[in-house]
């Protein structure tokens, strides 16, 4: 039987770094987290989840409008706000193949419990691989 693998935090960490990076409160943060494609909606989330959000407490799986306010509101590229909440809520991390072109990625479950040797087939999948 396998075993869980530890909880990941990588979005709560990445609310936690930009909170001290720009010096906002949860309140300042909360109010500019207006999804781009949708601003009429208005804030997206709220300063109590991410403050639950930072502490690590229980939080849904945001959806997409919700993740690109999230990256709104903490002034990021959308790119490490969808890889965060990917590795915290589905344990999916987001592997770059070494010379590649940055927009080629593999999104891998439970890449750091892999072997040396099975990341670095990875990789080399990641490198070579050609649609066309």
């Amino acid at each position: 039987m396998e075993t869980a693998p530890d909880p990941r935090w990588d979005l709560s960490d990445l609310v936690n770094r930009r909170k001290g990076e720009t010096g906002l409160s949860f309140r300042k943060i909360a109010e500019a987290t207006i999804d781009p494609v949708d601003p009429e909606a208005g804030p997206l989330w709220t300063r109590g989840t991410l403050e639950n959000l930072a502490k690590r407490e229980p939080v849904k799986a945001p959806p997409a409008a919700m993740l690109r306010a999230l990256a709104a509101g903490l002034q990021v590229p959308l790119r490490l706000v969808q890889e965060a909440a990917a590795a915290q809520w589905f344990g999916v991390e987001t592997v770059y193949g070494e010379g590649v072109d940055p927009d080629t990625r593999l999104l891998v479950r439970r890449y750091q419990q892999m072997s040396p040797e099975d990341r670095r087939r990875l990789q080399i999948l990641a490198e070579t691989y050609d649609p066309s």
